[in-house]
């Protein structure tokens, strides 16, 4: 293992890391019982790759078996819950960049095979620098509505398959979601870099892939009303193609950096930066580029900043700072929310969906 990553095997960093992960995974909806089973036995974070790993293979089991009984809904269930460790192993920068492949190739295998059984009308859509799932509304359309779509983006370490409370808040408010990996991020975060100005890119090819495809698809979509969701490192790169892309027309910013201050970040997110950026040079480079500040006369769309009291990460929104810069925004301060809100979604998740639903609905 490279000096650089040490610090997985410090005294103390596994229990540490687990009790900061744990609001996260039930946000990405692991049942905490379960989940602290499964790391209670970590003496090091190395460990950790495998103990979620394992785990997801239990459901993957427990998911073949149900179908095997013609048990779909429990089978496509299962499928969900294994998609999510496998996510959750990758977390960590590992130094077994194979092992972290595999995860997430692995993840990405769950949740097709759990959409084939719960929302066969989901589609995958793929490009240049993206690739991730659309998902519209269940149920007959028998109004024949056009639905508005919200575009998922994930953050440094994040990946489609992690925010599924949140893709079913906003299909439960007649939202299509199309949830991405862009460069550097989930499936494809060891065959490309996280580089800003790609990302923004290939969410804008994301939307033209998305207006080629519809109409073969003979999907009920409204694409003149398009919002960008971004949570955490992906709050930015949301604003970012928004302020690029005049097609997106809203965009709720989840725990999003306002800036980033190198010298301010622990070893793990330095690490975790590196690998997905795929150099020191160009994390540095990208943590460098980071200013909503320089976004904000650009910025245009209705938006929506969410906030945590209790976010210890360097660099997250806060009110002052955006009152100057961003004085249309509007902020939703939960005072005990931590970095993604994990620990309060009842504060923060039905407004922010109702908000994505009248800035698209009512547009």
């Amino acid at each position: 293992m490279t000096d650089h990553l040490s610090f997985l095997s410090a005294p103390g960093m596994a229990a540490g890391f687990t009790a900061e992960t744990r609001p996260r995974a039930h946000g990405a909806g692991i049942d905490l019982y379960e989940y602290d089973r499964v790391t209670a036995s970590l003496e090091s974070l190395l460990q950790w790759p495998d103990a979620c790993r394992a785990a997801a293979l239990r459901h993957r089991a427990a998911a073949e078996q149900a179908a095997a009984r013609g048990r779909t809904r429990t089978a496509g269930e299962r499928h969900r819950v294994a998609a999510r460790w496998f996510h959750l192993a990758a977390l960590i920068p590992d130094p077994d960049r194979a092992r972290a492949e595999g995860n997430e190739r692995e993840s990405d295998r769950s949740m097709e095979q759990a959409l084939a059984l719960l929302e066969p009308r989901a589609r995958r859509l793929s490009g240049d620098g993206f690739t991730g799932w659309l998902r519209t509304p269940t149920g007959v359309n028998a109004e024949g509505k056009r639905f508005p779509v919200a575009v998922v983006i994930p953050g440094m370490d994040s990946a489609k398959e992690e925010f599924h409370a949140l893709a079913d808040a906003l299909l439960a408010r007649d939202l299509a979601v199309l949830a991405i990996d862009g460069p550097g991020q989930g499936v494809l975060a060891t065959t490309s870099a996280l580089i800003a100005a790609d990302h923004r890119r290939a969410v804008s090819r994301a939307l033209d892939v998305l207006a080629e495809t519809a109409g073969t698809w003979e999907l009920d979509l409204d694409l003149g009303q398009i919002a960008v969701v971004g949570l955490s490192m992906g709050g930015y790169l949301a604003a970012a193609a928004a302020a690029h892309d005049p097609r997106i027309r809203a965009a709720a910013l989840i725990s999003g950096p306002y800036h980033l201050e190198w010298e301010a970040f622990v070893p793990f997110v330095t690490a975790t930066l590196t690998q997905r950026c795929g150099s020191p040079a160009a994390a540095r480079a990208f943590a460098d580029s980071v200013d909503l500040a320089a976004l904000a006369p650009r910025l245009h769309c209705p938006l929506l900043l969410v906030e945590g009291g209790e976010d210890r990460i360097p660099g997250v929104t806060n009110a002052e700072a955006l009152a100057a810069d961003l004085p249309h925004a509007e902020v939703l301060h939960v005072p005990h929310g931590n970095h993604l809100l994990g620990n309060a979604p009842s504060d923060w998740l039905p407004d922010t969906a109702d908000w994505l639903a009248d800035a698209l609905l009512t547009a």
